[in-house]
């Protein structure tokens, strides 16, 4: 459950390392977001010399939640952070080439194919 003002990790090498969430895409009033859903986002804390700058607005998608996830089968799923991967403007294309750590097979089902052929594993 990732709600406005959530500080999330970035999974991907474009060089940013903090985005604190400040929109969740989908409705006026939407007020969380879950895995596979695309958030707009702060960069707070970025490397230096790298695709993406500090204080830079981001369109992302949430890879990892820590709240647990009820699948259609029943079962549940939480990952140990939150997590995101950066977009490119407006499209489904991921702006990194590599993505660390495992993600969600939701995001494969939202039709990110793209972002879900860089992780490691989908679980």
């Amino acid at each position: 459950m990732i709600q406005l003002r959530t500080m999330l990790k970035v999974a991907d090498n474009t060089g940013a390392k903090l985005v604190q969430c400040f929109h969740i895409l989908g409705g006026s009033k939407r007020k969380y977001g879950e895995l596979g859903d695309v958030i707009v986002g702060v960069v707070k804390d970025a490397e230096p010399k790298k695709l993406v700058k500090k204080h830079e607005v981001v369109r992302a998608i949430i890879v990892r939640q820590k709240k647990n996830y009820r699948r259609k089968d029943g079962s549940y799923i939480r990952f140990d952070d939150n997590a995101v991967v950066i977009l490119d403007a407006k499209t489904k294309n991921p702006k990194g080439g590599r993505v660390s750590g495992p993600m969600a097979k939701e995001v494969k089902e939202r039709g990110f194919d793209e972002v879900a052929a860089l992780a490691e594993d989908l679980v």
